[in-house]
C-alpha cells in the first residue's frame, strides 16, 4: 500500500513537472523574441580578380568596384533613385549660375588606420586625377582637368566649373584617398603603389587581406555612419567564369554568387537553397550604327532605315530568349524611370510592316531575288561586332535571325579584347554593347557633337539642333527647364534614331538562405548590391520582447 502511495506522488509531481515546463516554454516563447546576432563570414564568388582597390583606377574592373565600394566613400554617394545625396560631404550649396560648388565636410570622419579626414584629402585626390600622367579612366580625367579645387578651410573646400555641369554632384561620389598615406605620391606612380592591395578607407569594411585567391574584409571600427555589421567579415574568392562559381556554390564553397547571368538564371533558380535577388540597372543595351563612313555603310546614312531597323526587332522576343527574361524593354536614351523622360514621345515599336514599308520608301529592295535587299548593286548588309560573353554573342545572333527576316544579311562577329578601342576609333559598322549610366539623366557625354571624338558618341552623330539642346540643359538651373529640353532631345531622337537602344538590363545576384535580410532596389552599379550590408546577419539570439524594442525580429 505504501509503494502504491509512494509511486502516485511521483506520478504527481512528474505531471506537476512537465505541466510547469510546458508553461514556462509557453511563456517564453510569448515574451521572448528571436532577434539578429552578431557573427559569421559571409563568403561570396566573383568572376574576375582584383587588380586596384583604389577607387581612382578600379573603373574598368567589377571585382575592384566591389571591393571599393566597401573601403571608400566619396563626397556624394549615388541612391536607388539615382540622385546623389551627402557621404563624406555633410551639405552642399550651388551658385545660381551653377558653376561653383561649395562642400561642408564631416568632421567626424577617421581613417581606417585613426587619421583624421578633412579637405587636404579631397584636394589631393583630385589634383592627382587632374596629373597630365594619370592613368584611370579617360573620363574622369577629362572631368576633373576642368575644375578648379580650392580648400577654404580644413572642412570645406569649393569646385569651380568652366560651364555648368549638373551631374557634378554624381561625380563627386568617387571615392577619396587619404593624402597622409599617400603623400607625394605622382598619378604615374599610383598603378604600381602598394596602396593598392593594401589600401586606407573610410568605410564600413577594412581588406585585412588579399590574393589572386581571395579576399578578406573586416568591419571598420572607426566607420563613421552608426552601421556597424552584424557579420564578422566578409570573403570574397575569386573565379575565372561565372559557371565555375555556380560550381563553387553547389560544392559548399561558397554562400552567395556575384551575378547570375541570363545563360546561367535557370540553373541558378534550380537549386532551391539559392535565393535569387533581380533589380533592374541602370543603363541599357544599344546597338551603335556608325554615321560616321557613309561610303562604308550608306544605308545607315538614311532615318528610314536606321527606324525600320528598330521596327524589324521584336524586343520582348529577344529579351525572352537571350536575357531569359532579365531585361526590360527601352525606348530611348533617357531611362523610362527619370524625371526627364517624356513618355509622349513616340518611339518604334514591333512592327514588320512599317519596317517593311520604310525600307521600300527608301528604295532598299530586293531586285535579284537573293533575299537580302539592295540598291544601286550596294547589298543591304554589314557586320554587328559584339564582345564575346555568351549574353551579348547570344543577343546578337537574335537580332541578326530576326533582321533576316526583312532581308538584311547581317554577320555577327565576337571578340573577346579591344572592343573599347574599336568604339573610341569608330572601327565599326554596327556594334552592340551594353552601357551603365550613372545617376544624373544628362544625355550630353554620349550624343553631343563635341563628343564624337574623344567621348562617348560613338556612333558619330553629328545633329547641330540635339547637340543645342543637351547643351543649353546644362545651363538651366532648374530641373523643370532641364526637362523641357531633353524632351525636345527625345522628339529629335525617336525621329532620327541615330542609335538603336534595345534593353534595359536586369541584375540578378544569388544568396544562400542561410544569409538573411538581403535586399536589393534599383541598382546604378552591381556594387549597390552591398547598399544593405550592415543588415545582414546568419546568427540568431533570443531575447525578452521588451529587450528587443530596438532590434529588428527575425521572420
Amino acid at each position: 500500500m505504501g509503494r502504491f502511495i509512494r509511486w502516485q506522488a511521483v506520478i504527481a509531481f512528474s505531471g506537476i513537472a512537465l505541466i510547469g515546463v510546458f508553461l514556462f516554454s509557453i511563456a517564453a516563447s510569448r515574451t521572448t523574441v528571436l532577434v539578429p546576432d552578431e557573427g559569421g563570414i559571409y563568403v561570396e564568388g566573383l568572376a574576375g580578380a582584383p587588380q586596384y582597390v583604389n577607387p581612382l583606377l578600379a573603373h574598368y574592373n567589377p571585382v575592384d568596384k566591389d571591393l571599393v565600394s566597401l573601403v571608400f566613400n566619396g563626397l556624394t554617394r549615388v541612391n536607388s533613385q539615382g540622385e546623389a545625396e551627402p557621404d563624406l560631404a555633410l551639405k552642399w550649396t550651388v551658385s545660381p549660375d551653377s558653376t561653383t560648388y561649395v562642400f561642408q565636410l564631416r568632421q567626424d570622419v577617421q581613417w581606417s588606420d585613426g587619421e583624421q579626414f578633412d579637405a587636404d584629402d579631397v584636394i589631393f585626390t583630385i589634383r592627382l586625377m587632374q596629373d597630365p600622367d594619370f592613368t584611370g579612366a579617360p573620363f574622369q580625367a577629362n572631368l576633373w582637368r576642368t575644375v578648379t579645387v580650392d580648400k577654404l578651410d580644413d572642412y570645406t573646400v569649393r569646385f569651380r566649373l568652366g560651364e555648368p555641369y549638373p551631374p557634378f554632384a554624381d561625380y563627386a561620389s568617387i571615392g577619396i584617398l587619404p593624402e597622409h598615406v599617400l603623400r607625394g605620391v605622382s598619378a604615374r606612380e599610383l598603378a604600381n603603389h602598394p596602396f593598392n592591395t593594401h589600401p586606407v578607407g573610410t568605410g564600413p569594411f577594412i581588406l585585412s587581406s588579399i590574393s589572386v585567391k581571395q579576399a578578406t574584409l573586416i568591419p571598420n571600427p572607426r566607420y563613421f555612419r552608426n552601421e556597424h555589421p552584424y557579420l564578422d567579415g566578409i570573403q570574397f574568392r575569386f573565379y575565372p567564369t561565372y559557371e565555375q562559381l555556380l560550381t563553387a556554390y553547389q560544392a559548399g564553397e561558397i554562400m552567395g554568387i556575384s551575378y547570375v547571368p541570363p545563360y546561367l538564371f535557370d540553373k541558378a533558380a534550380s537549386l532551391t537553397s539559392l535565393s535569387l535577388f533581380s533589380a533592374r540597372l541602370s543603363g541599357y543595351q544599344i546597338t551603335y550604327l556608325n554615321l560616321q563612313d557613309p561610303d562604308d555603310s550608306p544605308f545607315f546614312q538614311d532615318a528610314r532605315v536606321r527606324q525600320a531597323l528598330l521596327h524589324a526587332l521584336d524586343r520582348q522576343a529577344l529579351i525572352d530568349d537571350a536575357l531569359r527574361g532579365q531585361g526590360l524593354v527601352a525606348d530611348g536614351p533617357i531611362r523610362s524611370w527619370m524625371w526627364a523622360y517624356d513618355p509622349t514621345v513616340q518611339w518604334p515599336q514591333h512592327n514588320p510592316a512599317q519596317a517593311q514599308a520604310l525600307l521600300d520608301q527608301a528604295q532598299w529592295v530586293d531586285t535579284d531575288g537573293d533575299g537580302v535587299r539592295d540598291k544601286n548593286g550596294q547589298p543591304l548588309q554589314f557586320v554587328l561586332l559584339t564582345s564575346d560573353d555568351p549574353v551579348s554573342s547570344i543577343l546578337g545572333g537574335d537580332m541578326a535571325e530576326q533582321w533576316a527576316g526583312q532581308g538584311i544579311a547581317v554577320e555577327v562577329e565576337t571578340l573577346g579584347a579591344g572592343l573599347g578601342d574599336r568604339l573610341r576609333t569608330h572601327d565599326f559598322q554596327a556594334v552592340l554593347v551594353e552601357l551603365l549610366l550613372s545617376g544624373d539623366p544628362d544625355p550630353y557625354p554620349m550624343w553631343d557633337q563635341t563628343q564624337i571624338e574623344g567621348g562617348q558618341n560613338y556612333g558619330g552623330w553629328d545633329n547641330r539642333r540635339a547637340s543645342e539642346v543637351l547643351e543649353e540643359a546644362r545651363r538651366v538651373p532648374t530641373q523643370d527647364q532641364r526637362r523641357e529640353h531633353y524632351s525636345e532631345f527625345q522628339r529629335i531622337f525617336a525621329e532620327e534614331m541615330p542609335a538603336l537602344i534595345i534593353a534595359y538590363p536586369v541584375y540578378t545576384y544569388a544568396v544562400d538562405q542561410a544569409i538573411h535580410l538581403v535586399q536589393i532596389g534599383p541598382l546604378v552599379s552591381p556594387s549597390d548590391r552591398f547598399r544593405n550590408i550592415a543588415d545582414w546577419y546568419m546568427n540568431t539570439r533570443r531575447v525578452i520582447i521588451a529587450e528587443a524594442r530596438h532590434q529588428t525580429p527575425v521572420p
